[in-house]
C-alpha cells in the first residue's frame, strides 16, 4: 500500500474554540486542497471539545463573559479576507434566538433554559451558556465535515512528543504513542510555575504559616482555605480580580439586592473575607460599553494601516514603540473618537466635520492638541490618553478613606459614562483599538521593533492598556464592587501598590502611592494570569519540548547590547504558524496558534464583521496543513 493510500494523521493538542476553529477551516478548504486523500484529525484535550478549559460548563454559574452576545461569533463573514471559503453562521445572540425558536435542534442543559429564554443582545451571558454555544459549534463542524475527514477525540492530556519518520505523541492514558504526520498546538493561555519573586513569597509564606496564591486562572484555584473575616491582600484589579471577588462573596452565600433608588446592596453570609485591593493604576478595568455608535460609519484603519507600517519601516534604524509607533496609534484612536463625536454629537463641537477631518489628517500626531482645543470646547469631550491610562497618577490623599471615596466616585462616573450614549465617542476609540490589534502582528513580523521596546512597551504596557480600556468587566460587576465596599468587605490600597514580606512582623505588608499607611495580612493573592513564559511553562508537554530544544521561545535581538531578549511566547513563523525550534528553525510538520505565540492574536472572542485576525490565521494554517496532506507542500 502506498503512502497516498494511507490516511494523513493530524494531532491537535488543545480542543477549545481555537482548535475547533481550525477544524472548521480544514473542512471548509477540503474541497479545494484535500485532493481525495483521507485526513484523520485527533483532538487531544482533557476538557470538552468546543468549550475547552476556559469555557467548560463545569464552573461556577456566577462567572460571566465580559462580552455581549451580539459581539461574539465563531463564524467567518464577508469581511474576513482569507483564501478559503466563507462559511457564515450565527453569532451567540442569533444562536440563542434560533434555539428558542426551535430552529437548530441544539441541546441546552435545563439549568441554562431560563437564561437562554431571557437573553438579550446587550446582556452578558454566563460562561456556561457560552459553553453550550461552543458545544453546538463543535457538533456542527463535525456534522459538516466532508467524507474525507474523520475526527477522533481523546479526553486526556498529551505528555510527550518525539520527532522521527512520523510524529510520536504520547497521551496520558495510553502506553503506546499516537503516530501523527503533523501536530497543531492550540493550547491557549500558558500556565506557568511561579517566577523568582513569587517563589520568594511562597517560601516566606511557608516559613511563617501564611497563605500565598501566585498568578493563576482564578476559576481553577482553590481558595477554600481563606477563612471568613480574614484580611486578604489582592494584587490586581482586572478580570481575574472580578472572578475572585464573586467567588469569595456571592460564591460563599452572600446576596446582592437591587435597590429602589438604584445600585445594589450586599447582604453578607458571614463567610466572606475582607479584601484589600491594589494595582499599578489603583483602579479597576473600565466597564464594558453598553451603547452603539450613532455617527457616520468609521473608516478603519485610517492612520495605522499597512501603508503607515511600511512608511515607518522605510526609515533606517530600530523602531521604538513608544517614540515611533504609539503616536500613530494615538492618532488612530483620536480619529475614531472625534469622528464619532463630530458626526453623532455636532452640537458639542464648533468646527465643520469635513474641515476638522482635513486639518486632523494634515496635523502631525504630536500637534493635535491645539486643533482639538479649537474644535472641541468642553474638556470632558476631549480624548486624554495619558489621563485615561493613569487616572490616579500624582493624586495623593490623606487617608485610605479619602482614597476610597475618590475611587468610588471614579467608578460611578465610569459606569455612567459607559451607559450614556452621549459619550459614544468612547466606543469610537474602542473600535479603533480593535483595529490596531489587527495591524500589530504585521509590524512585529518586520523584525524592526527595538527588542527592549517590544517587550516592555508593546507586550507589557500597550497590551495591558488594551485590556484595561477595552476588555473590562460587565457594568454590574463594578456595581457589585461598590456594594461590597459599602458593606465593608472591600477596601482599596491605591495606585503603585507595593507588597513586602516582613520577616519581623511575619506577615505580608502592602502600601501604595495614593495615601500614607500600611495594611498587614497573612494572605496575599495575585489576581492575574501568569505572563507568557516558555521558561516557566508548567505543562509537561511544553516542558519536554523546551528542554529538548524542539520548542523555541520567541527572542528579539537588542542591537545595542547584542543580547537576545526572551519574550516568553511560543516561537512561530508568523506567516504560516509553523513552530520554530530553539535555533529558530521552522518545523515542517508542527504548528501553533493562540495568544501566547509570536502571532500575538487576541485571546478574546471575535466580533462579527471585523475581519478578525484569528480567522485569518486559522485559515492560513488549515490550508498549510491541507497542502501537506495532498503533498503540494514539500
Amino acid at each position: 500500500m502506498s503512502t497516498a493510500d494511507l490516511p494523513y494523521v493530524l494531532a491537535v493538542v488543545g480542543a477549545g474554540p481555537r482548535g475547533v476553529g481550525v477544524l472548521e477551516r480544514l473542512g471548509a478548504n477540503a474541497a479545494e486542497l484535500l485532493r481525495g486523500r483521507r485526513l484523520v484529525v485527533h483532538l487531544v484535550d482533557p476538557f470538552p471539545a468546543g468549550p475547552g478549559r476556559v469555557w467548560r460548563y463545569e464552573q461556577s454559574p456566577l462567572l460571566r463573559m465580559n462580552s455581549m452576545p451580539e459581539d461574539v461569533t465563531v463564524f467567518t463573514d464577508d469581511t474576513v479576507l482569507i483564501d478559503g471559503p466563507i462559511r457564515p453562521g450565527p453569532s451567540l445572540i442569533e444562536w440563542a434566538r434560533q434555539v428558542r425558536e426551535g430552529e437548530l435542534g441544539a441541546e441546552v442543559d435545563d439549568s441554562l433554559r431560563a437564561e437562554l429564554e431571557a437573553l438579550q443582545s446587550d446582556h452578558f451571558p454566563t460562561r456556561r451558556l457560552q459553553s453550550a454555544y461552543l458545544v453546538w459549534f463543535h457538533r456542527k463542524v463535525l456534522a459538516e465535515l466532508p467524507a474525507g475527514i474523520e475526527v477522533v477525540e481523546h479526553r486526556t492530556r498529551a505528555v510527550r512528543l518525539e520527532d522521527g519518520e512520523r510524529q510520536s505523541l504520547w497521551l496520558e492514558d495510553r502506553a503506546e504513542p499516537l503516530e501523527a504526520d503533523a501536530v497543531l498546538f492550540t493550547v491557549g493561555h500558558l500556565d506557568a510555575e511561579p517566577d523568582d519573586r513569587e517563589t520568594e513569597l511562597a517560601r516566606f509564606a511557608a516559613r511563617h504559616d501564611l497563605a500565598y496564591y501566585p498568578a493563576g486562572y482564578t476559576a481553577d484555584v482553590d481558595y477554600s482555605a481563606i477563612a471568613p473575616g480574614e484580611t486578604v491582600l489582592v494584587r490586581g484589579f482586572g478580570l481575574a480580580f472580578v472572578d475572585l471577588m464573586l467567588l469569595l462573596t456571592e460564591g460563599r452565600g452572600g446576596r446582592f439586592e437591587e435597590q429602589a433608588c438604584g445600585g445594589l446592596k450586599y447582604h453578607p453570609s458571614g463567610a466572606e473575607p475582607l479584601l484589600h485591593i491594589g494595582s499599578r493604576r489603583g483602579v479597576p478595568y473600565h466597564a464594558k460599553i453598553g451603547y452603539r455608535l450613532s455617527g457616520k460609519p468609521l473608516q478603519l484603519p485610517r492612520f495605522f494601516d499597512a501603508y503607515a507600517i511600511e512608511k515607518l519601516c522605510a526609515v533606517p534604524g530600530r523602531i521604538d514603540f513608544r517614540r515611533d509607533v504609539w503616536p500613530l496609534i494615538a492618532k488612530e484612536l483620536a480619529w475614531a473618537y472625534y469622528s464619532e463625536l463630530f458626526t453623532a454629537h455636532p452640537e458639542r463641537v464648533r468646527m465643520d466635520y469635513a474641515v476638522f477631518a482635513d486639518a486632523f489628517a494634515d496635523t502631525p500626531p504630536g500637534e493635535l492638541d491645539a486643533l482639538v482645543a479649537r474644535a472641541v470646547p468642553a474638556p470632558d469631550d476631549r480624548l486624554d490618553l495619558d489621563r485615561l491610562d493613569r487616572p490616579m497618577a500624582g493624586a495623593e490623599f490623606g487617608t485610605a478613606e479619602e482614597y476610597g471615596k475618590e475611587l468610588r466616585e471614579y467608578v460611578e462616573a465610569d459606569l455612567n459614562r459607559r451607559a450614556d450614549g452621549e459619550y459614544s465617542a468612547d466606543l469610537g476609540a474602542f473600535m479603533a483599538l480593535l483595529s490596531v490589534m489587527g495591524q500589530l502582528p504585521a509590524l512585529v513580523q518586520t523584525g524592526r521593533l527595538d527588542a527592549a521596546s517590544q517587550l516592555s512597551d508593546l507586550d507589557g504596557w500597550f497590551l495591558g492598556f488594551f485590556s484595561y480600556f477595552a476588555s473590562g468587566p460587565p457594568p454590574r460587576r463594578l456595581e457589585e464592587l461598590l456594594a461590597l465596599q459599602e458593606a465593608g468587605l472591600v477596601s482599596f490600597l491605591g495606585a503603585e501598590m507595593r507588597v513586602s514580606a516582613d520577616e519581623e512582623r511575619r506577615s505580608f505588608v502592602a502600601s501604595g502611592a495614593s495615601f500614607p499607611g500600611e495594611t498587614e495580612a497573612r494572605t496575599l493573592v495575585e489576581a492575574r494570569l501568569p505572563e507568557p513564559s516558555i521558561a516557566r511553562a508548567s505543562d509537561v508537554l511544553l516542558r519536554q519540548l523546551r528542554d529538548s530544544g524542539a520548542l523555541g521561545e520567541e527572542a528579539v535581538l537588542d542591537t545595542v547590547t547584542g543580547d537576545r531578549l526572551l519574550a516568553g511566547r511560543i516561537h512561530t513563523r508568523v506567516s504560516d504558524g509553523r513552530m520554530l525550534d530553539g535555533e529558530g528553525r521552522p518545523h515542517p510538520r508542527r504548528f501553533a496558534l493562540g495568544p501566547h505565540t509570536s502571532a500575538r492574536s487576541a485571546g478574546a472572542f471575535t466580533r462579527p464583521r471585523t475581519n478578525a485576525i484569528s480567522f485569518r490565521q486559522n485559515d492560513i494554517v488549515a490550508r498549510e496543513i491541507l497542502k501537506l496532506v495532498s503533498g503540494e507542500d514539500g
